[in-house]
């Protein structure tokens, strides 16, 4: 990646808050599980650890904190994700390497204020919308994007997708026109699709009796005439504690127990999910505005990665509730003299997470 792109001020007002202050503070707002932004203002001012080792040198006015989230910073914060992104892929190790490169997508809402109207729904109710590419043999989250809750979520599976990966997708991404538009654009997916979609059979696969899996053929989806696929697709049925499945791929080179593997994968992102939102604390709002609210999002997505990388170096695990604990417990314990000293250069970029040790609370 190249230099990160400088941030500066509008006009001839002098920053009150640089990008290394405003990043330290929102990764200390998620991992200390504050409630608002007065909630993390306050103990910045009070609390001697956050004072002396987060907070700005001359602390910070709960104005200049909005106009730091609201209006600037989103592509030094977009640089650090992607950054620790592709650090968290040289780290961590792939664990279904035999299955190639796989993707989960999805979206998961937020809600929102009455007041945010940029973010439609329905009447009467304000929600947005993260739609997030998962690295399934990593467990890290790959690419965001953000829209209105009423935004349409199957066309970032192209945007999100790089050459050589595996869409991995619920029965919400079922269109018997992407599926042809994926393979035109040579994407390969797996998505579950509806029990009772219409299939006619071109030739079917041995399955074995076995198996968990009990139905495995090349197929056109869809009624002819008014929705079927122009392209060949490969589905795979298969049976879990009663529960039928049903997947549709291009994955030809996998055997159908491997089909069905990847997509019990799938699970993975709605755990991410899950414990971001619970551990984390990623949607309580501290920002209004669209451009704001990405900037929270991504600052969650950062905290996740080094959480990542750390509790793979030092524990040889996943991120845990119990490791994050941890380090909340040593924040009480410990004054880290250089923590926060960081610059986020590319020429260091290789010792990032060293550098970085003060968003974890620890030495590593």
């Amino acid at each position: 990646m190249g230099k990160m792109p400088p941030l500066t001020s509008r006009g001839y007002k002098p920053l009150q808050m640089g990008f290394e202050d405003h990043l330290k503070t929102l990764v200390f707002f998620h991992l200390e599980e504050h409630k608002s932004t007065q909630h993390l203002l306050q103990v910045l001012e009070e609390d001697d650890f956050a004072r002396s080792q987060i907070a700005p040198k001359d602390g910070i006015k709960k104005s200049s904190f909005s106009e730091a989230t609201n209006s600037r910073g989103l592509e030094q914060f977009m640089y650090v994700f992607k950054a620790l992104q592709e650090q968290a892929v040289a780290v961590l190790p792939n664990r279904h390497p035999e299955l190639g490169n796989l993707v989960a997508i999805d979206g998961s809402l937020i809600d929102a204020t009455l007041s945010m109207c940029w973010a439609d729904y329905r009447k009467g109710s304000k929600k947005a919308k993260v739609h997030v590419g998962f690295d399934l043999n990593r467990s890290i989250p790959r690419k965001v994007f953000f829209t209105e809750g009423n935004g349409a979520e199957r066309p970032f599976v192209s945007q999100i997708l790089s050459p050589g990966d595996t869409s991995v997708t619920d029965r919400g991404y079922q269109c018997h026109k992407s599926f042809d538009l994926w393979q035109e654009e040579e994407k390969l997916f797996i998505c579950r699709i509806k029990a009772n979609t219409r299939k006619t059979v071109i030739r079917t696969n041995h399955v074995d009796s076995d198996s968990i899996v009990f139905y495995d053929a090349v197929v056109r989806l869809g009624t002819a005439g008014t929705n079927q696929t122009e392209k060949e697709l490969r589905l795979v049925g298969y049976e879990v504690d009663s529960v039928k499945y049903w997947i549709a791929t291009n994955r030809h080179d996998l055997s159908s127990e491997q089909i069905a593997e990847a997509y019990k994968l799938r699970w993975d992102i709605e755990n991410f999910f899950a414990w971001w939102k619970r551990h984390l604390k990623v949607y309580h709002l501290i920002a209004r505005s669209r451009h704001g609210l990405m900037v929270q999002i991504l600052a969650g997505l950062i905290t996740y990665l080094l959480l990542a990388i750390y509790c793979h170096e030092q524990y040889q695990e996943k991120v845990s509730i119990k490791r994050v604990r941890q380090l909340r417990i040593q924040i009480q314990n410990e004054l880290l003299s250089s923590a926060f000293s960081t610059d986020f250069n590319a020429e260091n970029l290789q010792n990032f997470k060293e550098q970085n040790a003060w968003c974890l609370y620890a030495k590593t």
